[in-house]
């Protein structure tokens, strides 16, 4: 009787470490070096972006504010849309897309940078042109937020999950853990490098490294996540099934639609009580039915809705090195490879928590570890607002 709960323990083990083993060792590390590179294209330039803003207009901090405001305000508005977007299509797709878009909108981005910098007068004497070359700069770089958004779903809401899955629940905290240390290492040394070069060389340097690096990067990420695709078997079946679970729906959304107009054509009634309705009524539903919407309708189902909203007020007084923080510091003339710096240090503070969670959560569970970072969090804010 004492003998047998040893004998589960060890076939227990002897199968999570079988389960380990199938592991595709290799692969995972190359999609390692594929989000590293991914992310270090990101990295790069939403610390960089400030900084050429305010080298570009060094009197004001209006077009960092414009930047930063209207990246967050196509993230919350298109943001949702995307999240559609990558489940209704397929992985290599979303892949293919992916990559291409956001390499070649920070492409994009940086030769308009570097257009703006090499012609410092083109403000006062044709500023036309000036306001069209920042515009352009506004849009390339809100779309390669947004496709960079959509790799992020892609690889640690998709891929991850399901290379994960059939394997004990550590399998899956590893990973992601990993990932996550591989997103806070390129905060860490993104910011540095590109720092050291905007002090030590000069600025438009820095917009050059950012176009040519991303040239050189799109065809090298394209083919570590192709080969992690097609390595992978899980990856592929999962994406097949998608388009067999979602063609059904396509065909009946199109029969339902072609009799709505059959409908709509052979009962004048109808038509006539849709004229009636009032046109903030029909306002009203077209904005209720909008994806942003109705990712906030669906999102306030959650169980974890009101941890999640109490958090998102707890971080309203968090300072963090985005576009317009980083620009006020260049502002006020601090070097940017001190700013690099500082915002490695933030970075390094990330990572370690990286390192600590698989430890405590395979001791105390998940439960335990999110509550204790919580509470330590609103202590210290109720300490430095004390």
């Amino acid at each position: 009787m004492v003998r047998e709960p040893r004998l589960d323990q060890q076939q227990q083990q002897e199968s999570s470490s079988s389960q380990d083993a199938s592991l595709p060792t290799s692969l995972i590390r190359i999609l390692y070096i594929g989000h590293f590179l991914a992310r270090w294209d990101a990295r790069m330039w939403e610390f960089s972006v400030g900084l050429y803003m305010i080298t570009l207009w060094p009197d004001s901090l209006i077009l960092p504010a414009i930047y930063g405001a209207i990246e967050c305000a196509s993230t919350a508005l298109f943001g949702p849309i995307i999240g559609q977007w990558v489940q209704r299509s397929t992985y290599f797709k979303v892949l293919r897309i992916w990559l291409v878009t956001q390499n070649f909108s920070f492409i994009i981005a940086g030769c308009t940078v570097i257009t703006l910098l090499f012609s410092p007068a083109l403000k006062s004497t044709n500023f036309t042109v000036f306001i069209l070359l920042v515009i352009l700069t506004n849009i390339s770089g809100a779309i390669g937020v947004l496709s960079t958004l959509a790799g992020t779903i892609l690889i640690e809401r998709e891929w991850v999950v399901l290379i994960s899955e059939g394997h004990t629940p550590d399998v899956l905290t590893k990973i992601n853990s990993t990932i996550r240390r591989i997103d806070l290492t390129c905060k860490l040394l993104a910011p540095v490098i590109s720092g050291f070069i905007m002090s030590f060389i000069s600025v438009k340097a820095s917009a050059m490294t950012l176009a040519i690096w991303n040239t050189v990067a799109v065809w090298l990420e394209y083919w570590l996540f192709t080969s992690v695709y097609t390595g992978i078997p899980a990856l592929a079946e999962s994406s097949q099934r998608r388009i067999s679970r979602l063609s059904p729906s396509d065909t009946v959304e199109m029969a339902s639609t072609s009799a709505e107009r059959v409908g709509l054509i052979s009962q004048s009634d109808e038509i006539s009580v849709s004229v009636e309705i009032g046109w903030r009524r029909r306002l009203t539903d077209w904005f209720s039915k909008t994806p942003f919407v109705g990712a906030w309708s669906v999102y306030s189902q959650q169980d974890v809705v009101l941890p999640g909203v109490a958090l998102a007020l707890l971080y309203f007084t968090v300072l963090s090195f985005g576009t317009l923080m980083t620009a006020t510091l260049e502002w006020k003339g601090i070097p940017a490879f001190v700013i690099g710096i500082a915002r490695g240090i933030s970075a390094i503070i990330g990572m370690a928590a990286t390192v600590l969670y698989p430890i405590l959560q395979s001791h105390v569970s998940t439960l335990r570890p999110g509550l204790w970072a919580i509470w330590s969090q609103v202590i210290l804010c109720c300490h430095f607002l004390h």
